[in-house]
């Protein structure tokens, strides 16, 4: 069983994190955590740098339960929301675990929503989290 966990070091990716931690301590998973970033020139150094760290976080934070877990930092130049998609249909995962932030109306026409597109578009089901 794999689980995809959308991570982007934020208190409530954390607390998707914990989440998913739980459930595949249950069901013996394996958890894939990623976080995707843009990729290409617009890319700053110290959100590669950022990413890293967040993801080393993640790593130790199954280690301390033996839970089997790889990290991933994508950069294909897609949205998020579509490269978690993309990701977990090309990794067969089970379940996708995503924080979900509050956004105004505007936020969410400017900017969309990276978790909603994932609930929407996933290929298996989504537990979503968040910060109420």
């Amino acid at each position: 069983m794999k689980f995809l966990v959308a991570y982007n070091g934020s208190d409530i990716s954390k607390a998707a994190l914990s989440l998913a931690r739980t459930y595949a301590d249950l069901f013996g998973a394996t958890v894939l955590v990623v976080t995707s970033l843009p990729g290409g020139s617009g890319e700053k150094p110290e959100e590669i740098d950022k990413a890293s760290e967040d993801l080393k976080y993640a790593a130790k934070y199954f280690k301390e339960k033996n839970i089997p877990c790889e990290t991933h930092q994508l950069a294909r130049g897609m949205q998020p929301g579509e490269d978690l998609v993309l990701y977990a249909e090309q990794n067969q995962v089970d379940q996708i675990f995503v924080g979900i932030e509050k956004k105004s109306r505007t936020q969410k026409i400017i900017l969309g929503s990276n978790a909603q597109y994932i609930i929407l578009k996933a290929p298996c089901p989504v537990v979503s989290v968040n910060s109420a």
